[in-house]
């Protein structure tokens, strides 16, 4: 009989997205009448911007050319579409990133966990709690780790809690470790970082030889001047930082797949035989093996966002949601809720009231408003007695769930 890994055996219960669908369908089944308003998993509603739909349009007939056609593509993403974004995203923030330190690939969520591939098992790795649980999960079942205890920590990572005492933003660790997941915005919490803080990580890591794994998934939303957008903006970074970034916010593209990493070629690690090695060339041979691109229909709906139309409309867009998280923060506010982030992210965290766990809340909202959120608990168990409320819906079920919970 073929062997499993068991390390998929040390997940605890189901990954938290899919108990979450569980209880809502269990709950729609039993109730067909009511109308759920989901404002949990942070998938996004609105239409794609126009630019990019008729891009894509055009390149579904540039496919029916026989001239135009494309094939396979380079696993690493067109160049036209790498350029563009290390123009506009990295070096009109004056980030020296070029294009083919670059990489296109179908969601950050994905390369999150696989970055893991060109990392050893004997690494000692540094997450935040509450965390978005990919982080913890990938390396569960990479088997960088041991046990589960009862709160749901595994042994062998590092923890660093995040909570209202410190803004949600955590300290550096006191000892050291090889790898540190970074989220800012942060997922779940709402948390900004500023320039300071982060140069505290970015001398951390060079000091320690450390690997900062940066999520920069939300940082369209970041509408704060002094706010920086990516890890590069900060001195040092280029060498002890990999940045993760998507176009499923900010563009829409969560069920068209398109995204990037950044890993600068001044990355290294030490190999088992004690010499350095350049993490580029470790990725860039991952991607190679593992990956076959990007579809060129969507690399181009992907390149348009960065055409005048389409950075008007990635505004717009991204300020709909900003819109919307400004509604939740301030009616759940009037409520008497304790609220948290939704200003520079799409995300309100909300301290669960009158003591209630977080999925007895979530029970609650489910049972009396109809509402889905997501149970800061299923984060990690700092976020035990939080709650985290997606802006991502239309503005009418955005305003008729804060009707709801409200009681008006």
């Amino acid at each position: 009989m073929a062997r499993i890994n068991d390390n998929y055996l040390k997940l605890k219960a189901g990954y938290l997205f899919p108990e979450i669908a569980r209880r809502v369908n269990a709950f729609a089944q039993a109730n067909p009448d009511a109308k759920i308003i989901k404002l949990g998993i942070g998938d996004v509603t609105e239409p794609l911007p126009q630019a990019c739909r008729n891009a894509m349009v055009k390149a579904v007939e540039d496919m029916g050319d026989r001239a135009n056609f494309k094939g396979y593509g380079p696993e690493q993403g067109y160049l036209w579409l790498r350029e563009a974004i290390a123009t506009n995203d990295f070096q009109a923030r004056g980030c020296d990133i070029s294009p083919d330190e670059i990489f296109i690939s179908d969601g950050s969520k994905c390369d999150t966990g696989n970055i893991l591939d060109i990392f050893g098992k004997d690494n000692k790795i540094a997450v935040t709690d509450p965390v978005y649980p990919v982080y913890v999960d990938t390396n569960v079942m990479a088997g960088h780790t041991g046990e589960a205890n009862e709160k749901g920590e595994y042994e062998g990572l590092v923890y660093l809690p995040i909570s209202a005492e410190n803004d949600f933003t955590a300290e550096l660790p006191n000892e050291a470790v090889d790898l540190i997941y970074l989220c800012f915005p942060n997922n779940p919490t709402g948390a900004t970082a500023t320039k300071e803080y982060l140069q505290k990580w970015v001398d951390y890591a060079k000091a320690n030889d450390s690997i900062i794994l940066f999520d920069a998934a939300y940082e369209a939303f970041i509408t704060d001047p002094t706010l920086p957008h990516s890890i590069y903006e900060i001195e040092g970074a280029k060498e002890c930082a990999i940045e993760f970034r998507s176009f499923s916010k900010n563009a829409g593209f969560t069920g068209t797949r398109c995204a990037l990493t950044v890993v600068p070629k001044t990355l290294k690690g030490k190999a088992n035989d004690g010499s350095e090695v350049e993490l580029w060339k470790l990725w860039n041979r991952r991607q190679s093996t593992k990956f076959n691109g990007v579809s060129y229909i969507v690399q181009r709906g992907a390149e348009a966002v960065y055409s005048p139309e389409g950075k008007a409309q990635i505004k717009e867009l991204v300020n709909f949601y900003l819109e919307n998280a400004k509604i939740i923060r301030e009616e759940l506010t009037k409520a008497g809720l304790t609220v948290y982030g939704g200003v520079n992210a799409p995300y309100v965290w909300v301290k669960t009231p009158d003591g209630l766990s977080s999925w007895d809340f979530f029970d609650k909202l489910l049972h009396n408003d109809n509402v889905v959120g997501t149970p800061g608990s299923g984060f990690g168990a700092a976020g035990e007695g939080y709650f985290r409320l997606s802006a991502f819906n239309s503005r009418e079920n955005v305003i008729e769930a804060m009707r709801r919970i409200n009681g008006k």
